[in-house]
């Protein structure tokens, strides 16, 4: 079995740990390849792990430690190729276009709503299994916080001209959790886009946007530092990071729910035998030690669950979201 990584990790100060675990994990796959024997039966030669977007970010960082220990449980060979671009549609195309003989994965990250339609799974994309699942954190500077996010949400509603929030992008699970909260809380805080967490962090911790609504990873180490006001987090429980961050249905807006979630999807076509014996495979993988370390440094939890589970949740996800395309709160096109 092996590993095979076609490019380097971008190193980036959140995901350092992760790194180092995927590198060792990588050691030890290389190290049995001579006695390894295949025990799934993959129609390609090896198992080709498409990534929609580039490297060093959490779904590139959860999909190498997962195909690390996924080499080592079937004896293949895995490899994990970048194709960014387009919010990884370029990437969901490829793999939708793609022969059963291919033998490709992809992990799917969500809540994602594209302008135009792209493959999906349950459609042009066989469901294989969640692998990931967390909460995104609302953030303000911390000069001059607000004491709560019921604060911020009342001052909002009075003065809706000084209010706005960043996410990593239009149609991205942050732009839809401040909608939801828009809803929920009756606000019309205007969506700023970004093209990734990053400049959106710098921002809002500079003070140029008031609030920003992103994944764990990024905001953190402003948090600790004291640089960023952490309001809430999005999901129903708190975050094991922040234990003393409520939630946003704890702090007064019963009913609220949003995550991010990455999940693993093959080519169409592929036997369901077979993508049966993966999803068992990759069960395993995601309570493992490496796996479950580096879902701990991204501030989510690991997953797993069938692949019909895979398909229910998804369908209960697109349900919840579409409400909130319904009511025209979304603009794709600014």
């Amino acid at each position: 079995m092996k590993f095979i990584s076609r490019r380097a990790f971008t190193r980036r100060a959140y995901t350092r740990r992760a790194i180092a675990g995927a590198g060792l994990a990588c050691a030890v796959a290389l190290s049995g390849a001579a006695s390894a024997q295949a025990t799934l039966a993959w129609p390609g030669k090896q198992i080709n792990w498409i990534v929609g977007f580039v490297p060093g970010g959490t779904a590139d960082v959860l999909t190498r430690v997962a195909a690390q220990d996924l080499a080592q449980r079937t004896g293949l060979t895995v490899v994990v190729e970048n194709k960014p671009g387009a919010s990884g549609a370029i990437a969901l195309q490829m793999v939708a276009r793609s022969k059963p003989g291919d033998g490709y994965l992809i992990t799917v990250p969500g809540p994602l709503i594209y302008p135009t339609p792209q493959p999906a799974i349950g459609k042009e994309l066989a469901p294989v299994m969640l692998m990931a699942q967390g909460p995104m954190v609302v953030v303000g500077p911390a000069q001059h916080a607000l004491p709560g996010l019921a604060d911020v949400l009342a001052d909002a509603r009075r003065h809706p001209e000084n209010w706005s929030y960043g996410s990593s992008g239009n149609g991205t699970s942050q732009h839809l959790a401040g909608e939801l909260l828009n809803q929920t809380a009756g606000t019309h805080i205007v969506h700023v886009p970004y093209k990734g967490g990053g400049q959106a962090v710098s921002d809002v911790a500079g003070g140029q946007i008031p609030l920003a609504i992103l994944g764990s990873s990024p905001v953190l180490p402003q948090i600790k530092a004291g640089t960023l006001k952490a309001y809430a987090v999005t999901t129903r429980a708190r975050l094991d990071a922040l234990p003393d961050v409520p939630t946003v249905a704890e702090s007064g807006f019963a009913g609220y729910e949003a995550s991010q979630w990455f999940s693993v999807a093959a080519s169409p076509g592929i036997d369901k035998a077979v993508l049966d014996q993966l999803n068992a495979a990759l069960q395993q993988t995601v309570q493992s030690a490496a796996f479950k370390s580096a879902v701990e440094n991204a501030g989510m939890i690991a997953a797993g669950g069938s692949r019909a589970d895979l398909q229910q949740f998804i369908a209960t996800d697109s349900a919840k979201w579409q409400k909130v395309l319904d009511s025209g709160a979304i603009k794709l096109a600014n």
